[in-house]
């Protein structure tokens, strides 16, 4: 059975989050782990030297965080009722990327479902801090549900890429196992203003091309358009149902996620997407 994990703080969004992963992974035999973290209001010498665990004191924290994700369980048992999928709660005194490192250890976690918080006045990024950590911290594909998406059935896929990344198949694995799963088309999408790329890239683009030889693909090539407005602008014109983008230290993804001012870039997307560690050396 795949491990999924999905953190939630019993917010709108969260909630959001779940609905959409819960239907997104409706066919497949899941292990569903809710995760719930808290820290105390304020500050306490027991639980430094132990925990929640370790003190004398109740916390109303511990037994909101329990009755929270027994209200989660119930409410995708009663929605949902899905046989296919296990629920387990996970309630720890503990910072949440933390957890879900610590999490994803214990139980060979496959993939993090979270929602995004959305990008108004003093927020500082587009996704919401916990989500921007996670992702700069992941281990794991992370699928991050925008708020108010519901779901609809994944047909189009839109792969962003530069070519500078030596492809690995363990790190595809995850897409292309739902990509078959849901009989989808991939569409790589290169960006670049130059009428050409460099034999690096010539080479990791056979290399994808090879990868991707099991499921319906094509590649497409943007060079009119900056990014990130030419993924936007190819998501509105072309219909798309998921964004996948690949997490690599100072490339686009990564400049993106600390990004002072998402609002000036127009990168608002409507759509879930799905990022994958991509632990190759950058070469250039």
């Amino acid at each position: 059975m795949k491990q999924i994990l999905i953190p939630t703080d019993f917010s709108k969004n969260a909630r959001n989050a779940i609905a959409y992963g819960l239907t997104f992974l409706k066919d497949q035999q899941c292990n569903i782990h809710f995760l719930h973290t808290y820290t105390p209001a304020f500050y306490r010498m027991d639980y430094v030297m132990g925990g929640p665990t370790f003190s004398a004191i109740p916390d109303p924290s511990v037994e909101l965080s329990l009755i929270g994700l027994e209200k989660t369980v119930s409410q995708a048992k009663e929605e949902f009722s899905n046989p296919n999928h296990k629920y387990n709660m996970l309630s720890s005194f503990n910072t949440l990327t933390d957890e879900i490192k610590a999490s994803c250890e214990k139980w060979n976690v496959e993939l993090i479902v979270m929602g995004t918080q959305g990008a108004t006045g003093a927020k500082e990024i587009f996704l919401g801090t916990n989500t921007v950590h996670t992702l700069r911290k992941a281990q794991v594909p992370v699928l991050v549900v925008p708020e108010q998406c519901k779901y609809k059935k994944i047909e189009t896929i839109l792969f962003p890429t530069d070519y500078w990344t030596d492809y690995k198949m363990e790190e595809l694995e995850f897409l292309l196992d739902q990509v078959k799963m849901l009989n989808a088309k991939i569409i790589v999408l290169h960006v670049n203003e130059r009428a050409h790329i460099s034999e690096t890239q010539r080479k990791n683009k056979q290399l994808l091309n090879e990868k991707l030889k099991d499921v319906a693909h094509q590649f497409e090539w943007d060079n009119e358009s900056s990014m990130p407005n030419a993924i936007h602008q190819f998501i509105k014109k072309n219909d798309i149902d998921l964004l996948v983008m690949m997490n690599r230290k100072h490339n686009f993804f990564e400049r993106l996620l600390i990004k002072p001012n998402v609002d000036s870039m127009g990168f608002h997307t409507t759509i879930p997407f799905l990022v994958i560690p991509d632990t190759a050396p950058l070469v250039t």
